[in-house]
């Protein structure tokens, strides 16, 4: 599914209010609750006696603490114990009685009153919406069509085959595709500035890791030739200071090196796995695996179209406290992100809004297709889940170690039961939508440059 929104019905007065306050909106509901006083502070008095058994204090004997110096210390405490119980069992209360589907927490509201017999709160929460499901047979769906045949592995085996260049020194005229070590030193007004000096700094020509004009000055050196030229800077450069100027480079060539392929020999087949170097083994190791990959992103671009149908066919009002919890575990992951890339994220001005509209797309989806399974029956079967988790394990090394560590423990299986359902969901819109198949090409579907 594609939302991990909570749905709970516990009530906590004091941890559970939401940090901002969710918009009105006509899923909200308010839930009247009232807790007897004389029964709260029966309760308080309770938690007090089993508190002073294990109450330790200075010149008294444990549990013989006066009365009334347990009271002093630990009353508050007691009492909000007791009026969290007392709400949460009067929250279960009004929840079950009205047969209502909370979504996320309720948000605890004290009202004014002057009763001396009992407390008034009510209980501010929102429920799932009531979905109806749109039919689609009148929505047309484009279901990407790739055959692997001898193209695509000749163009794979390129793609490895280049992942394992190698570079050797050649005596000429630096062109595209090689490898160059250079000394440069930028000037702007006759002064280097911040960003603009480097030695022995290695690029590929042709690669785009250097502006395309600083590249093509280099292009033509040979190793020990040196050369000053003017360049400007793209006026959306990032560093602002130097977006739009002409600046001067001083360049020195220190080393040219021509790309040279490897073989496809044995050699080469055990640097991709196939231990007796077999070439024919390697080429069939490559056909299995890229027509895995295929079907995958074949799946992924076909599941991309499917969710976009339901989303869109089925426009729903969704629980704003399901949206700010996707979005603080949007926030959350965003950052866990950041800082497995080594960045420093202390001071990073991460805003909520950032998030938004993925969020509530999430939200949405998961309710409709949560609605989708419940309606069409669609829940995961012991066998799907198996060939997903046979299938997947094929890309390992020991694929039955990778089986028997999924089947281990039930709960490892979650996520793939989740894929399961979405490929449940994607094959029963394709039965309903009207589905035409389109080619696509090889790049294009691996994004590749062409």
């Amino acid at each position: 599914m594609e939302t991990n929104a909570a749905n709970t019905n516990a009530a906590d007065p004091a941890a559970l209010t939401p940090e901002v306050a969710p918009t009105p909106s006509s899923l909200e509901r308010r839930l009247d609750l009232v807790v007897a006083i004389a029964d709260l502070d029966q309760d308080v008095d309770q938690r007090l006696k089993r508190m002073g058994k294990n109450v330790k204090m200075p010149g008294f004997r444990p549990g013989k603490v006066p009365a009334n110096i347990v009271r002093q210390q630990h009353g508050d405490q007691a009492r909000q114990e007791a009026l969290t119980e007392a709400l949460d069992k009067a929250y279960g209360a009004a929840v079950a009685a009205q047969q209502l589907r909370v979504a996320g927490y309720p948000r605890i509201e004290a009202k004014q009153g002057e009763s001396t017999a009992h407390l008034e709160f009510a209980a501010v929460i929102e429920v799932y919406p009531e979905i109806a499901l749109v039919e689609l047979a009148g929505v047309e769906i484009e279901r990407p069509v790739l055959e692997v045949g001898e193209a695509e592995v000749e163009n794979t085996l390129a793609i490895l085959r280049k992942q394992r260049v190698s570079y050797e020194p050649v005596d000429r005229a630096a062109a595209a595709g090689d490898r160059v070590v250079i000394d440069f030193l930028g000037k702007k007004d006759g002064e280097p500035f911040q960003g603009g000096q480097a030695n022995d700094y290695p690029f590929v020509l042709g690669e785009g890791a250097m502006l395309a004009d600083f590249e093509s000055a280099v292009a033509g050196l040979k190793a020990g030739e040196a050369k000053s030229f003017e360049m400007t800077f793209p006026a959306d450069y990032f560093a602002k200071d130097l977006a739009g100027q002409t600046v001067t480079f001083d360049v020195t060539v220190k080393e040219v090196r021509d790309p040279v392929l490897p073989g496809i020999d044995a050699d080469f087949a055990k640097a991709l796995g196939v231990e007796d170097g077999d070439i024919s083994q390697m080429r069939a190791e490559i056909e299995s695996n890229l027509k895995r990959e295929v079907k995958k992103r074949l799946q992924g671009k076909i599941k991309d179209q499917v969710m976009d149908a339901l989303y869109k066919a089925n426009p729903i009002e969704i629980p704003n406290s399901l949206v700010e919890m996707e979005i603080r575990r949007l926030m959350q992951s965003a950052r866990q992100d950041m800082e497995q890339r080594g960045m420093k994220i202390k001071d990073f001005p991460m805003q909520p809004e950032w998030f938004a509209d993925q969020a509530k797309r999430r939200v949405s989806l998961g309710l409709i297709l949560s609605e989708v399974v419940k309606v069409h029956d669609l829940h995961a079967k012991s066998d799907q889940v198996k060939a997903i988790v046979e299938e997947s394990a094929q890309s390992y090394e020991h694929p039955e170690e990778v089986v028997r560590w999924y089947f281990a423990q039930p709960q490892r299986l979650a996520e793939v039961e989740s894929v399961a359902i979405e490929d449940n969901v994607v094959a029963w819109v394709l039965a309903s939508a009207k589905v035409v198949d389109k080619a696509v090409a090889f790049d294009e579907l691996m994004g590749q440059k062409s």
